[in-house]
């Protein structure tokens, strides 16, 4: 199923947003993610590839030409895990980012789910509009936490 939530405004403008894995540019991805995200220095374009085949992919297009990205890795019933958010910086300020989001957080598949979690270092203003908020019980949570390493 690929679902676009229609913002007229950015339509007109020549944006696009879709689920549909085809349209994924893994070229861009691997060169943002790699170069210039601080989360995922270094990762390999086969682990981008993998990531992308198993998680819901929200590409953000202008003309036809990826310009940003959002992951869910989620089971569609109970969790999903937002990651890998980004739009390129020529192509922010726009509002692409909100649109991303309420296209992402509406997606009929992605309803009723119990937690949505997410990690930022300083995008933590943009999630709070959408109802993100720090972890209410930290204490409970635990994870492994293994850098990318160049493989």
């Amino acid at each position: 199923m690929h679902t676009v939530i229609n913002d007229e405004t950015l339509i007109k403008k020549g944006y696009r947003i879709s689920t549909d894995q085809d349209l994924l540019d893994l070229d861009v991805i691997h060169n943002y993610l790699s170069n210039e995200s601080y989360w995922s220095k270094g990762i390999t374009k086969e682990k981008v590839q993998r990531s992308i085949e198993n998680s819901m992919c929200f590409g953000v297009y202008k003309d036809g030409k990826q310009v940003g990205l959002a992951r869910v890795v989620t089971d569609k019933a109970i969790f999903a895990y937002l990651c890998d958010v980004f739009i390129l910086d020529e192509y922010r300020g726009h509002g692409l980012s909100k649109w991303l989001l309420q296209t992402i957080l509406a997606h009929p598949e992605l309803q009723g789910l119990k937690r949505w979690t997410l990690a930022t270092l300083d995008a933590h203003g943009l999630y709070k509009q959408f109802g993100f908020a720090p972890l209410g019980n930290p204490d409970r949570w635990m994870d492994i936490f293994t850098p990318i390493k160049n493989d």
